[in-house]
C-alpha cells in the first residue's frame, strides 16, 4: 500500500478509535488493518499508536502526524463526494439562511436565475440576522458575515468582500451639517445595530494609526436592513456595506462620508456544517453565488468606493 493510502487509513483508525471499527468501515479484517499501520510505523521510523485489547491512542508523535492525515482524508473525501456529485441532478429542498438586508437587495434578485437553472430544486429562504446554530438546525446552508461566525468547525466560503462605508441623506446632513473628521461623529446621531456589539465600533485608520469611534445616538435595530432604511430617511449616520449602499451612492440618495477611509476586513461567507458531505444542491448553490459576485461584487461596479 503506498504511503498516501496509509495515511487515510491512520487518520480512519484514529477517527473509529480502534482496528476493528475500521476494519468494519472498510469491510477488510482486523489484522489487514493492524498490518498496514505497523508498515507504515516501520517506514516512519515511529510509533504512533498505543494498542490495547478494544481501543488504540494516539502517541504524541501520533498524534502531530493525526493533524495531517486528517487533512489529506478529507481531501479525498470531498474529491470523491465532488465526483460523484457530477453525475447527479440537483433536487429536492434546499434550505439557507440569511440575513435580511442580503437577501432582500441581492439574493432575491438573483433567484430566478437560478431556479430556472436548476428546475428540481425547492428554495426554502429563511431571513434573520441572529445567530444560527447549524450543527441543530435543518438548513443546509447560511449566508454570513466575518463577524458572525463563532463556531470554527463549520466550513467557510468566502463568495464577495464586504465592504463598508459611511454614509448620510442630503436631508440629514443639510439639518445637521457634515463632519469632516471622525472626531466630528460625536456630535452626531450615529445609528447602531444591536445585533453584534462590535458592529458599532467604527474604525479609521490615519497617519496617527487606528482609531475607533464607537456610535451613538438615539435609534438602534436589530437588522442592517432596517438602519439602512432609518439612513435613508434622514435619521442619521450609519456605517452600512456597499452592497447594500452602493445604488445609492451612485444615485445621490445617500453622501458618503470620510472618502479616505473604507473597512475592507471582513467577507461575505457561505457557511455549511460538513465538508465531506456537501450535496449537489448546496454545491451549485454556492458556485453560482461565487459566479455572480467575484472577482468584482456588482454593488462596487456601481459606484467607486474603494
Amino acid at each position: 500500500m503506498e504511503i498516501a493510502s496509509q495515511m487515510i487509513l491512520f487518520a480512519n483508525v484514529v477517527d473509529h478509535g480502534s482496528f476493528s471499527a475500521t476494519a468494519r468501515s472498510l469491510g477488510v479484517s482486523p489484522s489487514a488493518v493492524s498490518k498496514q499501520i505497523g508498515h507504515l510505523e516501520d517506514r516512519l521510523g515511529v510509533r504512533l499508536l498505543n494498542r490495547s485489547t478494544r481501543r488504540v491512542s494516539m502517541t504524541a508523535e501520533g498524534q502531530s502526524f493525526y493533524e495531517r492525515c486528517a487533512v489529506i482524508a478529507a481531501g479525498v473525501s470531498e474529491a470523491e463526494a465532488l465526483a460523484v456529485s457530477m453525475g447527479k441532478r440537483p433536487q429536492g429542498a434546499l434550505r439557507i439562511v440569511s440575513t435580511v438586508a442580503f437577501a432582500k437587495s441581492q439574493l432575491m434578485p438573483l433567484l430566478p436565475a437560478f431556479v430556472a437553472r436548476y428546475p428540481d430544486l425547492r428554495m426554502i429562504l429563511e431571513v434573520t440576522d441572529r445567530s444560527v446554530d447549524l450543527a441543530i438546525s435543518d438548513y443546509d446552508l447560511a449566508i454570513r458575515f466575518t463577524e458572525q461566525v463563532k463556531d470554527e468547525s463549520v466550513v467557510q466560503r468566502k463568495i464577495a468582500a464586504n465592504t463598508r462605508v459611511i454614509c448620510a441623506a442630503p436631508s440629514y446632513l443639510a439639518q445637521h451639517g457634515t463632519p469632516r473628521a471622525p472626531d466630528e461623529l460625536s456630535r452626531h446621531n450615529c445609528l447602531r445595530v444591536s445585533t453584534v456589539e462590535h458592529w458599532n465600533d467604527w474604525r479609521f485608520t490615519g497617519a496617527g494609526g487606528e482609531r475607533v469611534i464607537r456610535a451613538a445616538g438615539n435609534f438602534e435595530a436589530n437588522s442592517a436592513d432596517t438602519v439602512y432604511h432609518a439612513t435613508l430617511a434622514g435619521l442619521g449616520i450609519a456605517r452600512l456595506s456597499t452592497y447594500l449602499v452602493g445604488a445609492d451612492l451612485a444615485a445621490g440618495r445617500l453622501v458618503r462620508l470620510f472618502p479616505d477611509h473604507v473597512q475592507q476586513n471582513g467577507a461575505i461567507l457561505a457557511v455549511y456544517s460538513d465538508r465531506r458531505n456537501l450535496s449537489p444542491k448546496v454545491r451549485v448553490f454556492i458556485d453560482f453565488l461565487v459566479e455572480q459576485f467575484t472577482p468584482v461584487p456588482p454593488w462596487e461596479q456601481a459606484v467607486d468606493v474603494a
